[in-house]
């Protein structure tokens, strides 16, 4: 039995500190027009590969949000049960009757991360520095460095002009080699807000003996100044010397004092993950080539910066347990900071036992393992033979890959479609004979097909093995643009430099996360934290 459960209710839980799991099986796209506060976006359409990483324990208490008529949250719970998942609940006329009952719905993603950069900067008085202004530095030739802040690739697509990329949790741990000289001025960017003000204040937590300021509003405001970034750029920091690496663990020990940050033994940690009254989650905050080299087994990878930018990406159940994982400690210390003041009480820093910081741990290799259910085998068909095919014979090629994967590039004379709305696609692809159905790599496609076949019962559907990369990989041609699709392409959000224009939504953007400071003091639930 699937109960419904009043808005009053979730925010009493909230607020006790119960744990529970929030999530919002809409459309991520849908998701960020409006939700609740600590609502985690797992779209129905992914729900299977995706929620395990996000709800590791099946008797947590789960509730759904979906729109007024529930439709969504009901598939959705009857896959949770399916799962394994016992305490699954509904809220009750979704997102409207969260509101009517009183509560604060948000617009766009991520947003306990976002609000909490906005919180930080008002709290700390986060220094910054305009766009004009460090142009004028950079001609002057000043003493300065830039650090970029962001993950690889987003550097990489654009990046401010001599910037480093240094990704959030990786500052304090590597600043002392690219700023050696106490009068280098330091900046710290991102895109928009959030991960240079984080940046920014880590840095002046850390107490390093720099000026140190944020780049106000990222490479958004470089641009909307009038400013060209810097394209295609890999200037990364190298692994920190032994004079960088022992003043980084200073500085880490320095911000675990002043915000209590807890440690955790390998013994008491292992108690913990047998528990099965409470939900753990192994974090392991470093970059991701050392994450390949050696981690713990059943760790996920979730570096330090992102972390802290996008939680609800990582851990869905609110008051659930964090143990972060990192043998030089100054990473997982300076992300723990953050989390603690973000509202999150059960937080710590794996102790790092032996000559690799993992005795007593299973350690693997390469990338993270998969933790989700797999999808049944269904029949494919490879990119040869779909290739030939499509010459003579009535094909029809459904495409399940995000809308922005699909606008840039898709097989020629696909349909794009979203899982969870293939009886949307099914009133426009009425007379299908053969259907196949392709994704990125093919997976989602596989977790697709039953449900295919239900909407076309006469049809023969088959799998595109190896998906979109598979077709790509064999050299056929490919496609761009939105002429073939079968719903509204609001699966997902659309940063401002993916729209059409893109100054304006910079704009927009800028201006949303500056308010969310004043939004979040309606809401009762949401409790940020400083240190005394």
């Amino acid at each position: 039995m699937i109960r419904r459960v009043p808005a009053p209710f979730v925010r009493k839980q909230l607020q006790d500190g119960a744990e529970l799991a929030l999530l919002d099986v809409r459309e991520q796209g849908v998701h960020s027009r409006g939700h609740p506060f600590f609502a985690c976006s797992l779209p129905l359409s992914h729900l299977e590969s995706r929620v395990r990483a996000l709800v590791p324990r099946c008797s947590v208490p789960v509730v759904l949000i979906d729109e007024q008529d529930e439709g969504l949250a009901r598939r959705a719970a009857a896959r949770l049960s399916a799962l394994g998942y016992t305490d699954i609940g509904i809220l009750e006329n979704g997102c409207a009757g969260w509101k009517a009952g009183g509560g604060e719905l948000f617009t766009g993603v991520n947003v306990p991360s976002k609000a909490f950069g906005e919180f930080v900067e008002h709290h700390y008085r986060t220094p910054h520095i305009s766009a004009a202004e460090l142009r004028a530095l950079l001609d002057r030739n000043e003493h300065l460095v830039i650090l970029d802040s962001r993950p690889f690739e987003e550097y990489h697509r654009m990046n401010i002009p001599t910037g480093i990329d240094v990704p959030g949790a990786e500052l304090a741990y590597r600043v002392h080699d690219l700023a050696p000289d106490p009068v280098t001025l330091v900046v710290v960017n991102c895109a928009g807000r959030t991960r240079s003000i984080i940046g920014c204040q880590s840095l002046r937590n850390a107490g390093i003996p720099n000026r140190v300021v944020a780049l106000e509003d990222g490479t958004m405001g470089w641009e909307l100044a009038g400013f060209s970034c810097e394209q295609g750029s890999d200037r990364t920091a190298s692994a920190p010397s032994p004079n960088g690496r022992a003043r980084g663990l200073e500085c880490a020990e320095r911000v675990a004092r002043r915000f209590g940050v807890r440690y955790a033994p390998t013994q008491r940690v292992r108690a913990w993950a047998d528990d099965p009254t409470r939900t753990l989650f192994l974090l392991d905050v470093r970059t991701r080539s050392e994450f390949e080299r050696a981690h713990i087994a059943g760790s996920r990878h979730a570096p330090g910066g992102q972390l802290v930018q996008a939680t609800d990406e990582f851990v869905g159940v609110r008051n659930a347990r964090l143990v972060l994982i990192d043998p030089e400690q100054v990473r997982a210390v300076m992300t723990a900071s953050w989390l603690g003041q973000m509202g999150w009480d059960d937080v710590h820093v794996l102790e790092a036992e032996g000559r690799d910081g993992f005795d007593g741990w299973t350690v693997a290799h390469g990338p993270e393992a998969g933790t989700g259910p797999r999808p049944d085998p269904w029949p494919t068909i490879g990119p040869a033979a779909l290739a030939d095919r499509m010459k003579t014979a009535d094909i029809t090629v459904v495409d399940l890959s995000t809308s922005l994967a699909f606008r840039s590039r898709h097989i020629p004379g696909a349909w794009w479609a979203v899982r969870a709305r293939l009886d949307q696609a099914r009133e426009q692809l009425p007379d299908v004979r053969t259907l196949v159905l392709t994704s990125r790599d093919g997976s989602q496609a596989r977790w697709a097909a039953a449900e295919a076949q239900d909407h076309w019962p006469d049809a023969q559907v088959l799998v595109l093995d190896g998906g979109n990369e598979a077709w790509r990989a064999a050299t056929y041609a490919m496609a761009g643009g939105m002429e073939r699709t079968t719903t509204a392409p609001d699966d997902v959000w659309y940063r401002p430099y993916e729209q059409e224009d893109y100054a304006r939504h910079a704009r927009d953007y800028l201006s949303w996360e500056v308010a969310l400071v004043e939004q979040v003091k309606r809401d009762p639930s949401i409790r940020f934290r400083t240190p005394m």
